[in-house]
């Protein structure tokens, strides 16, 4: 081990981003990169990579990209997390397709008053659509979206644009 300094402001963050995210989450997600790795249709999610923002290196993991209307979001449901933090920085990322195929996109965040409309006026009716679609959300993401201020709280929301 080397003498590293880590910043408290930087090792706090870290932590706190760490504890947002559900344990269960953290143990899933390797699992679903397998699956998604393999070809197996789960959904929503695909394998998205990201440049890390302090590191260079890329950074890939499961995210539920949102289609509706010709146009992709992703969300995180608990905040600040890694991922997050280095699409902000990057502005660009990979998806991978099921049929291995990959797509470079560029991220816009949404701003508080746009992640509203997202939760009111795409995921929300996105989920009444599906069967246990609501309760889907409310269970796994811990998110109501019958309440669409409450649930754009804190949440961060990027929409994704094709690199031409």
């Amino acid at each position: 081990m080397g003498n590293h300094m880590v910043s408290p402001r930087i090792e706090k963050d870290a932590l706190a981003a760490h504890r947002g995210i559900p344990r269960r989450v953290r143990f899933f997600s390797p699992i679903l990169m397998f699956l998604l790795n393999a070809g197996v249709p789960l959904g929503f999610n695909r394998l998205v990579s990201i440049h890390g923002r302090k590191s260079g290196l890329t950074r890939t993991t499961p995210l539920a990209v949102i289609e509706v209307g010709g146009r992709r979001w992703v969300w995180s449901p608990w905040g600040e997390s890694q991922w997050v933090r280095n699409l902000r920085a990057a502005g660009h990322a990979t998806i991978a397709a099921r049929n291995r195929t990959t797509e470079e996109v560029s991220a816009t965040e949404l701003d508080p008053m746009e992640r509203v409309g997202y939760f009111r006026d795409v995921l929300g009716p996105l989920a009444r659509s599906i069967p246990f679609g609501l309760q889907f959300f409310r269970i796994v993401d811990g998110v109501d979206l019958g309440d669409p201020v409450e649930a754009a709280e804190g949440r961060r929301v990027f929409e994704l644009h094709p690199v031409r």
